[in-house]
């Protein structure tokens, strides 16, 4: 079976089939021409013999002279020649004359031959050996009159086994011939299988290493043939394959870089929805979108059903489609494209882009004008109505008139602090804030800034401490009238929110590449819920804890700002009802 599936197999069977074929029907042919060649030769003399001896005979007087003349002349034929009925042998015939005798007299055909005009031949079987085994001859009657007038006829026959025996020969020769040719073309066929297939042989193996990946991979070239030409394109292929991966490899990694590189989503689905292409943000909505929907997200293999639905409007309307999901607290807008196959949808591309802070910041935009309004509402009405109040003449006091006076003066002096903080607060987001870093004795700061509420503690009844703990130095480096108006803030806010016999505590610490500020209270506490929000504009608290106790709610915000101007960072953490922790961590 691996003969037959090689080349050289193939080649060599078909050149055999071939000759064999040609041999057989030439083998045959052959011989039977030369079989009907000699019968009819072997006819031909007989006939030709049958006749001359036949004329010899007539033409001799003395008929015992002419048959004893007849075997000396001719001496290779088996002759019978017959007077009346007396028949005579030549000498060289071997086999039994008496059933020969009896044939002639018995047979229809011959026994009336003596009497006949005309040449007689017939192909029969007869027993001529003493063995007893029959013999096909081919004999051949020809009548005669003597000159006495005395008629008679000469027999001729020839066994068909002579007449053989020339085939068989020419049989064994043409079989040694034909046996021969093959030998001779199957080594001819491998000598030229074997220049055909060795060139093809290093050609699978060149092929082999190409499927590997290993287009270096060169094919020898022997021979300027067709084959030669044909590892002359192989090689070209290989160069121009191994061209056109690096081409592709470029293009996908380029395709990968910029996918993995886009702050937007994309994905890629075919039409019955199998995800085909992604990226990282891309991954993470799909995650959140499982999720949401309580799907295993390492088993799932489809999509969730707000995108299912969003896909097939793509591929039945053939339009692009836009929609805007809210998935995990998180806004997203996706935007959904139809594929085309030439003139046939094959899938859709979704590009995804996260507009939550966006959103956000829509959100704040309208919360910073709402509260803005709220926060001058209150002040200009405020203004309004006391100098309506004065204009009206409603005061009739002079006393009177001090007080709404001094109404109208803190409300104005109230706006202004807030377009003030407003306007910084505006500055340092923008990236304007500018800090003067100096050298500063922490010790002297801190105490500055506790002295200024001592007078207002004492007021509430608050207690205010300072601790000072494993100051590595006294000097640091900060902005210290910014960070004062930071201390300031948080001090005071504390203060606000802090019930009698409270505490506010002013904590500082040096760490090993950072100094540590912490102000802390004992007041109401800010609830759980409100903590990530506590740093933003406008930001106001529980309303019973600031009755009475009225602030812009820009201040934490500012502070914040500061801070990270610093370089440093702000948190919070509380208890509701236990207190409050400002910690400031500013690097040194």
């Amino acid at each position: 079976m691996r003969l037959w599936r090689s080349v050289v197999g193939k080649l060599w069977i078909t050149i055999i089939l071939l000759l064999s074929v040609v041999l057989f029907i030439l083998t045959i042919l052959l011989l039977e021409f030369f079989e009907n060649y000699i019968v009819d030769q072997a006819e031909e003399d007989l006939n030709s013999t049958s006749k001359q001896v036949a004329h010899f005979v007539e033409e001799m007087k003395d008929g015992d002279l002419a048959l004893k003349a007849t075997w000396n002349l001719i001496d290779d034929a088996n002759i019978i020649v017959q007077k009346g009925n007396e028949y005579s042998f030549s000498p060289n015939i071997r086999e039994d004359k008496k059933q020969i005798e009896k044939f002639l007299k018995e047979d229809s055909y011959f026994k009336n031959s003596a009497n006949g005009t005309e040449m007689r031949k017939k192909e029969t079987t007869l027993n001529l050996s003493k063995e007893g085994q029959s013999d096909q001859i081919y004999i051949v009657s020809m009548p005669f009159t003597m000159s006495s007038g005395e008629k008679g006829a000469v027999y001729l026959y020839q066994p068909l086994s002579y007449l053989q025996e020339p085939s068989r020969q020419t049989t064994k020769f043409i079989l040694l011939a034909a046996g021969i040719a093959i030998i001779l073309t199957t080594i001819f066929a491998f000598f030229l299988s074997t220049r055909i297939t060795a060139p093809l042989r290093k050609m699978k193996q060149a092929a082999f290493e190409v499927t590997k990946g290993n287009f270096d991979t060169k094919v020898p070239i022997l021979t300027y043939d067709e084959i030669g030409e044909l590892a002359i394109a192989f090689n070209q292929m290989g160069r121009q394959l191994k061209y056109n991966l690096n081409a592709l490899n470029q293009e996908k990694e380029q395709l990968s870089s910029i996918l993995s590189s886009m702050a937007d989503g994309v994905i890629t689905f075919s039409r019955n929805g199998t995800i085909l292409i992604t990226n990282p943000p891309a991954e993470q909505f799909l995650q959140a979108s499982l999720y949401e929907q309580k799907i295993d997200i390492t088993n799932a293999s489809g999509l969730s059903s707000k995108v299912q639905r969003l896909l097939e409007e793509v591929v039945q309307t053939e339009q692009e489609q836009v929609t805007e999901m809210t998935v995990q607290g998180r806004t997203w807008v996706i935007l959904m494209s139809p594929l085309y196959n030439q003139t046939k949808i094959r899938g859709a591309v979704a590009v995804i882009r996260d507009m939550t802070e966006e959103r956000r910041l829509d959100k704040l935009r309208q919360d910073f004008v709402a509260n803005v309004s709220h926060e001058l509402r209150t002040p200009i009405s405020m203004l309004q109505g006391y100098s309506e109040a004065i204009v009206d003449d409603i005061a009739s006091t002079e006393e009177e008139m001090k007080e709404i006076a001094k109404v109208i003066h803190d409300e104005s002096l109230r706006m202004g602090r807030l377009v003030n903080e407003l306007l910084d607060l505006a500055r340092m987001e923008a990236g304007h804030i500018r800090l003067s870093i100096d050298e500063v004795d922490i010790e002297s700061f801190t105490e500055r800034v506790l002295r200024k509420f001592q007078g207002v503690a004492k007021e509430e009844n608050i207690e205010l401490h300072l601790l000072l703990e494993s100051l590595q130095r006294q000097e640091v480096k900060m902005d210290a009238d910014k960070l004062e108006q930071v201390l300031t803030n948080l001090i005071d806010n504390a203060i606000r929110h802090t019930q009698g016999e409270g505490a506010v505590t002013l904590e500082v610490e040096s760490l090993p590449s950072a100094l540590s500020l912490k102000v802390q209270d004992t007041g109401a506490g800010i609830a759980e819920e409100d903590l990530p929000f506590v740093f933003e504009r406008f930001y106001k608290g529980d309303k019973a804890r600031t009755r009475g106790k009225a602030g812009t709610g820009l201040g934490l915000a500012i502070a914040k700002n500061i801070v990270e101007a610093h370089e440093g960072t702000i948190r919070v953490h509380s208890t509701l009802g236990k207190g409050t922790t400002f910690s400031i961590r500013l690097p040194q």
